[in-house]
């Protein structure tokens, strides 16, 4: 009897313990379903379609309308500098003067040479006349003759010479005055007073033009008509810069060129913006930010900024389906607008999208929606 009733004690017992474990497994199981099968409460917008209007910034850079390097065109020492660093200069004005005196020789001399070529063809063309007047009476050699018309086609060649040797004289002492090539502004002298130079390798200086300039900056291939109708016209905007310090420049400028082709690295190409610059508060090199005022010809789709997930670059929003559950989608951003930016891919107009509760938003998540506080 005992050991019968000591049986039966031990399998009620397993059969209380596993009827325990079993119902603590089943209610993991039901709990795990229930917060699987839970709403996350968000808040969610409709994607619009409207005529977008506002400023698309680009960084730029402040580029000279002309600029060029000034070397000395012949060899010498500077014996005169007429400006002073930085200083704005009109085209034409001296800059700076190399040692005249061997160069004004030099033109003394072809000029002295000349002369005498001249006299030496006047010379023999009197001979050659004689001669004719000879030759017409037979009273002279033919070869005589012969030699006479050498002589003077000999001495005409003389003469050119004698010429063009004046002009390179003429050419190297107005050389020995480096002038300004357009009216700018000089940078820092690279040489002073004494200071020996050789033509074509030393740098005096360099100028560049102030009024106007341009400021060029990067687009991208997709806004090329958008800113060839800025370019002819067709399409008004207000094109403005704000310098490095975030100050607004206070004159607005005009699209000047579109550059011929795309970078097809990049996608993108240059437009060069033209500004006034009367005061060169634009200086040549100075990092701006380009800021191009814009509306849309046709209605483009619009979403809160704030639903955008940037993860490494790439743009994502969670789309709403008609079963509330929420799926990823990439987006193409435009335009921003205050809070709001353009989507030019990516969403439809009246689909749904998360605007707030992203962070508790995965991939296929049940949503509970609600409308966005006015």
């Amino acid at each position: 009897m005992n050991k019968n009733y000591l049986f039966s004690a031990l399998i009620i017992g397993s059969g209380l313990l596993w009827q325990s474990c079993g119902s603590k497994e089943g209610s993991k199981q039901q709990q795990a379903a229930a917060q699987g099968q839970a709403a996350v409460p968000v808040t969610t917008t409709t994607v619009e379609k409207q005529i977008v209007s506002g400023i698309k910034s680009y960084p730029a850079s402040a580029v000279p309308m002309q600029e060029t390097q000034i070397f000395a065109e012949v060899s010498g020492y500077i014996t005169k500098i007429y400006i002073s660093d930085g200083a704005f200069v009109s085209k034409g004005q001296p800059l700076y003067e190399i040692d005249r005196i061997r160069y004004q020789a030099a033109v003394d001399q072809a000029e002295a040479n000349l002369e005498i070529a001249k006299a030496n063809l006047q010379r023999v063309e009197k001979d050659l006349s004689r001669y004719q007047t000879l030759a017409e009476k037979d009273a002279i050699a033919k070869q005589t003759l012969d030699y006479a018309f050498t002589d003077v086609n000999n001495q005409k060649a003389q003469v050119q010479a004698a010429r063009a040797a004046l002009t390179t004289a003429q050419t190297n002492l107005q050389r020995s005055v480096i002038r300004a090539p357009f009216s700018g502004a000089v940078g820092i002298s690279q040489v002073r007073s004494g200071a020996l130079v050789n033509a074509g390798t030393t740098l005096l200086n360099t100028i560049s033009s102030i009024d106007p300039i341009a400021v060029e900056f990067q687009i991208n291939e997709r806004e090329i008509s958008e800113f060839a109708a800025y370019q002819s016209g067709k399409s008004a905007t207000e094109i403005t810069v704000s310098l490095p310090d975030g100050v607004a420049y206070e004159q607005s400028g005009k699209v000047a060129i579109i550059d011929r082709a795309v970078d097809p690295s990049t996608g993108t190409l240059t437009v060069r913006a033209t500004f006034p610059n009367g005061q060169n508060a634009l200086r040549a090199g100075m990092n701006l930010t380009m800021n191009v005022k814009s509306t849309s010809p046709t209605e483009q789709l619009v979403i809160p900024f704030k639903a955008v997930q940037d993860q490494l670059g790439v743009y994502n929003v969670y789309v709403v389906n008609d079963s509330s559950k929420a799926e990823i989608r990439p987006v193409q951003l435009g335009l921003k607008i205050d809070d709001k930016v353009v989507v030019n891919s990516g969403v439809e107009a009246g689909e749904k999208i998360v605007v707030d509760g992203i962070m508790n938003v995965r991939p296929g998540a049940q949503v509970a929606e609600s409308a966005p506080q006015k």
